[in-house]
């Protein structure tokens, strides 16, 4: 008997060109997000000279996060592999045969926990998130394992993910005790020591590099996908020189950074998160209060050295353009530099950081002595400044200051941009009202201290224009009976699933669907939604009965993994299906690029596989601030800076969307920076703040990009759910910025007693409730029939919905 129905995936299990050529895109992304934080000399490695290898990362290197954002790919080279892939001798192989056993039987007796708990929770993958596995430290090292060796790679590991919080602990943001005592035993030996850190985010190394004399050489890795091996290789080896830059800075210790101690668990109150910190985010705080970081914003290092002068400045009448000749100084190798340029705004006595990052462009390869001049184009917004009391965005009178450089703390003070007059730019509406006043910090004493500028510096005038918010789109009203609209506000409700919901059915192991209830009566088709920012996170194969042409499911635990915590059964008389996808760098990986081209072509090979598997929907770029180090997904995210962050997003959207049949979800909007209580937390700040750091890198993408949908947060703002803010979903994002795509709910949040109200959702023009359960539809029609929500509010997310279906599928 034959099936009409069309499979995703292939029949072939052979890796296919498209995977191959894939394969490539994502070493070469993740050698180019490599951080070269320190080295005196010892990189790159001589082929020729043995070195010994260790850590817990070194034969288990962490890919990327748990949870929605990992990728169930066919396989992944450590860096144990890519080293002995490029030729290099080990002379500690012992040491990984015996770490290989140690992880074993960790990884089993994980399962066996996971398992466990996952009997005491409705939701399997709450057991999950909150039990990450930990790898398990290697013995101690012996000197048979360091014999003949010339250097020392040692790899530091870490593992985050969705739903639970890095730790404030050893083995987690500090060093464990055997990874203290290994580098102490390894530096006292004298080899010098090459530290790569596999984590998604910092670990404190300030004690450790005080003491640790034979630390020659670090590099920030962070996860960087499944050709991270390789990647690590070409760098350490010379193939490639170091380009990448950190997007969030690294303090000498955690309480350096803003309002630390009441991030997330540590000051014990989950309800609530106060913001105290206001605009001071990241390097706005280190650098306008003095305090000196471990590594700053922007850093990075390169095997040659590159020299930056300031080429001229240029006045248009709502931007200025600044040109930079980049010179590659060095003698041997060619490299990539990245010129950041950062202005500085007039001190007027309240809260104003000291520097902003403006814009920045990345050269192209530069051979010795090569030169480039670079424009880089700085929009009149990045010099404003949102005023509350004028509801507004404001320019504001007097000097500004453009600095050059190649870091937040390397800039030099190049020309002035002199504002004669205040300008209101844009006008804004009240959003999210804060209902009690919050103690935020004020002026900062070093930014005051450096407001002025020397007067031998050339000044340029700049008028700037004030600019009309966008056209709102017409709200396309859905036609029909209101009642048969009303499946259009939730996804797809699978028979004989719980409130739950249930993952996407048609094309397996995605994150959902929008209903099908319509394809028939109004030609709707469902549109296929699938996670996350590091590729597409698919089931890597399923199997297909032959007779009846039923697609055999899994559970959520047989879903993580790539089917680790639960082996699928195998079937007789049925089709094995194969979808193997990309493990490409993590968030922040990407983003230490700050290469927006190769971020543009990251979007099309996600494209290509979205059409290749038949996804509508990428719930991705993930665009939180990185606010705290703490963060368990901040991997997923990419910089502490909306400029970056929102215009790397951009890059990304444009490339998944450049053919018109495919489509991003930027994600979670706003203020998800927290993974602890991510479902009930109230983030209490104020709407400079907000507008400022938190919505800003979102109004970049949408203005720039125009990506197809926006997915909202679990938490609230301010009082109000984020799904259930008419002014997010509505004022915000619709009538200032002039989205005109659809917003979906993050997965199941109106699944807790006291989360997100379903009826309130569709009010707020929150359009899709995500993945959707029977409750959502009884709640709407209840509200629907008591006069709660209105006609017309269904007919308009109805209405959205129905659009981007037709603009995806035709």
């Amino acid at each position: 008997m034959t099936h009409a129905r069309t499979y995703s995936g292939t029949l072939i299990q052979e890796p296919s060109l498209r995977e191959q050529e894939h394969g490539r895109l994502a070493r070469r992304a993740a050698a180019e997000g490599i951080v070269l934080l320190k080295n005196t000399g010892t990189l790159p490695l001589d082929l020729s000279a043995p070195v010994a290898l260790f850590g817990a990362g070194a034969s288990r290197t962490v890919k990327g996060g748990i949870g929605s954002g990992d990728v169930n790919n066919r396989s992944n080279v450590s860096i144990y592999q890519g080293l002995k892939g490029a030729g290099l001798r080990l002379t500690s192989e012992g040491w990984i045969e015996d770490y290989e056993a140690r992880y074993h039987a960790a990884r089993a007796a994980w399962k066996q926990k996971v398992l466990e708990a996952a009997k005491q929770v409705d939701n399997p993958f709450d057991a999950y998130s909150a039990n990450p596995f930990v790898l398990p430290q290697g013995r101690p090292i012996m000197p048979q394992d360091v014999q003949g060796a010339a250097a020392v790679v040692y790899v530091l590991s870490r593992i985050a993910g969705e739903g639970k919080d890095r730790r404030l602990e050893k083995g987690d943001y500090y060093l464990s005790d055997s990874e203290w005592n290994d580098l102490r035993t390894l530096d006292r030996l004298g080899l010098p020591i090459v530290l790569l850190l596999n984590a998604g985010g910092p670990v404190e190394l300030t004690d450790l590099l005080d003491v640790a004399v034979h630390i020659e050489a670090v590099l920030q890795l962070s996860q960087l996908g499944q050709e991270g091996g390789h990647a690590v290789a070409d760098v350490l080896l010379g193939k490639t020189t170091p380009e990448g830059k950190l997007t969030a800075t690294w303090a000498r210790r955690y309480t350096d950074y803003p309002c630390a101690e009441r991030f997330s668990y540590l000051d014990g109150d989950l309800e609530k998160a106060v913001y105290q910190e206001g605009i001071y985010v990241g390097y706005r705080y280190f650098d306008s209060f003095g305090v000196q970081p471990l590594f700053p914003f922007g850093y990075g290092l390169s095997y040659t050295n590159f020299s930056l002068r300031f080429a001229g400045l240029r006045v248009g009448s709502d931007a200025i353009e600044v040109d930079v000749e980049t010179e590659n100084a060095g003698i041997c190798f060619s490299g990539r530099e990245v010129v950041q340029v950062y202005i500085s705004c007039p001190q007027n006595g309240g809260a104003k950081e000291l520097r902003r990052l403006a814009g920045f462009a990345k050269t192209r390869l530069l051979a010795p002595e090569e030169r480039q001049t670079l424009t880089i184009r700085i929009p009149q917004k990045q010099l404003a400044t949102f005023a509350p009391q004028k509801q507004g965005w404001v320019v504001e009178q007097g000097l500004y200051g453009v600095w050059v450089g190649n870091s937040s703390a390397s800039v030099t003070l190049c020309a002035q941009i002199r504002v004669d007059t205040e300008t209101l730019i844009e006008r804004t509406h009240p959003i999210c009202p804060l209902d009690h006043s919050l103690d935020e910090l004020g002026a900062a004493d070093a930014a005051q201290k450096e407001a002025s500028h020397p007067a031998e510096l050339p000044v340029y005038g700049f008028c700037p224009q004030p600019q009309s918010l966008p056209e709102r789109p017409a709200a396309p009203l859905a036609e029909g009976p209101v009642e048969e609209l009303i499946p259009l506000l939730y996804g797809n409700i699978t028979k004989g699933t719980s409130t739950l919901g249930s993952a996407g059915v048609r094309v397996p192991g995605s994150a959902g669907e929008s209903t099908e209830e319509l394809e028939a009566s109004h030609g709707v088709p469902s549109l296929i939604m699938a996670d996350g920012p590091a590729g597409l996170r698919l089931r890597q194969s399923y199997q297909v009965d032959r007779a009846s042409g039923r697609v055999y499911g899994v559970g959520v635990l047989g879903s993580l993994e790539n089917g680790y915590l639960e082996t699928p059964p195998q079937h007789d008389n049925a089709d094995t299906y194969y979808q193997f996808c990309t493990a490409f760098p993590v968030g922040t990986a990407l983003a230490q690029t700050w290469d927006t081209v190769l971020m543009e072509e990251f979007g099309r090979a996600i494209a290509r596989e979205m059409e290749e598997f038949g996804v509508d929907l990428w719930l991705a770029p993930g665009m939180n601030i990185q606010r705290n180090p703490l963060c368990g997904r901040n991997f997923e995210y990419y910089a502490e800076d909306p400029f970056l962050s929102g215009t790397l997003a951009a890059a990304v959207t444009c490339g998944v969307q450049q053919s018109g049949r495919c489509g991003v979800t930027i994600k979670h909007f706003a203020c998800n920076n927290q993974e602890d209580n991510r479902m009930g937390v109230d983030v209490q700040i104020s709407q400079r703040a907000l507008r400022e750091i938190y919505l800003r890198g979102f109004e970049i993408a949408v203005k720039t990009a125009a990506p197809a949908a926006i997915m909202s947060s679990y938490n609230r703002i301010n009082g109000v759910y984020a799904s259930n803010s008419r002014d997010l979903c509505t004022v915000l994002a619709r009538q200032e910025w002039g989205f005109d795509g659809v917003i979906m709910s993050d997965w199941n949040t109106t699944v807790p007693d006291d989360g997100s109200t379903p009826w309130k959702c569709a009010a707020a023009g929150n359009d899709i409730i995500m993945p959707g359960n029977p409750d959502d539809d009884a709640d709407i029609r209840s509200a629907y029939a008591d006069g709660s929500l209105s006609e017309e509010d269904i007919r308009t997310c109805a209405g959205r919905v129905m659009a981007l279906a037709k603009k995806l599928r035709g």
